[in-house]
């Protein structure tokens, strides 16, 4: 299951956030076809955002055929596959990084230091 997490330092609007963290789910395997999805009301809830927001996000999805509803019985991962481009994988490195030096750099950590304590983590992605 997801992991939900929004930035509000990104730039990027929290319905757009949450499009691309079920994207990128579904592309690296996440949730699978036919997995649940929060409700609109309990995922506005544990995001501390409007209801409008989460809608507006899977209604987007819905269009897509990523998503499907069924009313009554919840929102689900369909069966449409999923890919990411190499652009939009280097773009969300970009931005990833660029949030980790900037975070590093208010503690005095260097991007070097970064790289050197990446280097140990190889091999340890989820």
């Amino acid at each position: 299951m997801l992991d939900f997490q929004l930035d509000p330092r990104s730039g990027v609007p929290f319905y757009r956030q949450i499009i691309d963290q079920i994207r990128f789910g579904m592309a690296t395997g996440r949730v699978k076809v036919g997995d649940q999805l929060p409700t609109v009301r309990a995922l506005a809830v544990q995001l501390k955002v409007n209801l409008n927001t989460v809608t507006k996000a899977y209604k987007e999805l819905e269009i897509q055929k990523i998503l499907e509803t069924q009313q009554g019985t919840g929102t689900f991962i369909g069966s449409i596959k999923v890919n990411v481009s190499t652009k939009e994988k280097q773009a969300k490195l970009k931005s990833i990084c660029e949030d980790y030096v900037n975070a590093a750099a208010v503690y005095g950590i260097t991007p070097k230091q970064l790289i050197e304590e990446l280097k140990k983590h190889e091999g340890n992605s989820k």
